[in-house]
């Protein structure tokens, strides 16, 4: 197996495992204060410059959609997983979902506020990291934001073939943020903030955030 096949390895196992995904994590955040707190910085920044979309990319069963909503965003999820989007469209009915990647978006240039990414860039090889950035920085107006979240650590890549009893092909790679941070500004993106906070109780890796600008 190859790195060529993450997207439809990710999408097939996504719908798997959709429904105890769902039922298991109910809320991406976990109620992290500091997290919330971040979240809440990212969705007031992007509507002080005005009332552009922002995307929820990797949006899974939408709760956290859901929850930038609530901060008076303009949101919609995308997710690969086509039931992922429906138990989203279910659950949050009054909100757009699409199915979709974040490796090739269909939307047009420069049309969103803001790019919210949650855990999701952890499925994307090392090796799509350079276009990954450059296709956030095509889709971002000037002066939107990126927020994007993901587990980092010194081991690089791990393989589940197992979750929730399904048998499932899922790549994790946890990327080193400072290398991230290069490749955003190389796409044009301006790193405003950067950090890796501690792993949560019951967690063994830390969270890199990433707050960036494009110019």
């Amino acid at each position: 197996m190859t790195d060529a096949d993450f997207i439809q390895n990710t999408r097939d196992s996504y719908d798997k495992i959709a429904e105890e995904y769902t039922r298991q994590l109910p809320n991406g955040l976990g109620g992290r204060v500091v997290d919330l707190k971040l979240v809440e910085a990212f969705a007031e920044l992007v509507k002080s410059r005005g009332t552009e979309p922002v995307a929820d990319l990797g949006s899974g069963p939408g709760h956290v959609t859901a929850y930038l909503h609530s901060l008076g965003l303009q949101v919609f999820g995308v997710d690969l997983s086509p039931r992922m989007v429906a138990l989203a469209r279910q659950t949050h009915p009054q909100l757009r979902f699409h199915v979709g990647s974040m490796t090739a978006l269909d939307l047009p240039d420069e049309t969103l506020g803001g790019i919210f990414s949650l855990f999701s860039v952890i499925h994307i090889p090392d090796a799509e990291l350079p276009s990954l950035c450059k296709e956030f920085a095509r889709v971002l107006a000037p002066g939107g934001y990126l927020f994007l979240c993901f587990q980092t650590d010194t081991t690089t890549r791990l393989r589940i073939t197992e979750r929730y009893g399904h048998d499932i092909t899922l790549d994790y790679h946890w990327h080193d943020p400072t290398h991230v941070t290069t490749l955003l500004t190389e796409a044009g993106l301006h790193v405003e903030a950067h950090c890796v906070l501690e792993p949560p109780e019951g967690a063994n890796r830390p969270r890199a955030i990433l707050l960036a600008r494009k110019g």
